[in-house]
C-alpha cells in the first residue's frame, strides 16, 4: 500500500493507536440465526460503498463492538506506512476472538479473510462507481482518519480516483479480491449492489438482527 491508498482510505487520526477501532458499544443481538447466539457480520467493499454507515448501525442496534479495519491496517502516528499484514491479521483474530457478537468493515480482503475463520455473515457491498463517488462527495467529517474537515476535503481528490481504480487495479484492495473473498467463502454471504434501507430498516437487514 503506497501514499496514495493511505490517502484514500483513511487512517487514524495523530494521536490514535490501532485500538480505537474497538468501539465496545456493548454486546448484545442475537444474530441471523447462529447456534452460538452471537451476531458476526464482516462488510466489504469499495471506499463509499456504505460499509461505515452500514457497520455503525448494526453496531447500535446489535450493542456488537465495532472494528473499522482502517484503524489496524495503518501504523498510528505515522504517515503513509502500513503495519505488517501479519501483525494487522492478528490484531483482527484478537478482536474477533475476544468479542461475543461484532460488526467488522473495510476493503481489505486479506483482513476481512482473517475474520471469516469465525465464520460470520459476509456482506459484499457493491453498488457501482457512481454510486460510491456520489457517496464521498456526500460523507460527513470522520475524525477518527482525519485531523480536521478541511483535510478530509483536501484527499477528497485522491479518495476519488482511488474509488475509481478499484475496478481495474489488482491487490486486496481491489474489485477482483474482493470477488474472489466473497465467491471462495462457503459460510453465510450477501452481496447488495446497493446499501440496504436503515430509516426504516429494511426486512433483509432487520434479520441480520434476529
Amino acid at each position: 500500500m503506497d501514499e496514495s491508498a493511505s490517502a484514500a482510505v483513511g487512517r487514524p487520526a495523530p494521536g490514535l493507536t490501532h485500538w480505537y477501532a474497538f468501539s465496545f458499544i456493548g454486546l448484545g443481538g442475537t444474530g441471523q440465526g447462529r447456534s452460538d447466539g452471537k451476531m458476526r457480520i464482516a462488510i466489504l467493499g469499495n471506499s463509499g460503498s456504505g460499509k461505515s454507515t452500514l457497520a455503525r448501525w448494526l453496531a447500535e442496534q446489535s450493542g456488537a463492538a465495532l472494528l473499522d479495519l482502517d484503524t489496524v491496517a495503518w501504523a498510528p502516528e505515522q504517515i503513509a506506512v502500513p503495519r505488517l499484514a501479519e501483525d494487522a491479521s492478528a490484531d483482527v483474530h484478537y478482536f474477533c476472538s475476544a468479542q461475543g457478537s461484532w460488526v467488522i468493515e473495510g476493503c481489505y480482503a486479506n483482513l476481512v479473510r482473517a475474520a471469516l475463520r469465525f465464520e460470520p455473515l459476509l456482506v459484499f457491498l457493491n453498488p457501482g462507481k457512481e454510486q460510491c463517488i456520489a457517496n464521498c462527495r456526500s460523507r460527513p467529517w470522520e475524525p477518527h482518519k482525519y485531523s480536521s474537515k478541511t483535510q478530509q476535503d483536501e484527499r477528497l481528490s485522491f479518495l476519488l480516483s482511488w474509488v475509481d481504480h478499484y475496478y481495474t487495479r489488482n491487490g486486496e484492495m481491489s474489485l477482483s479480491a474482493h470477488v474472489e473473498c466473497f465467491h471462495a467463502y462457503t459460510g453465510q454471504k450477501e452481496e447488495l449492489l446497493q446499501l440496504p434501507e436503515l430509516a426504516p430498516p429494511s426486512s433483509r437487514v432487520l434479520a441480520w438482527l434476529d
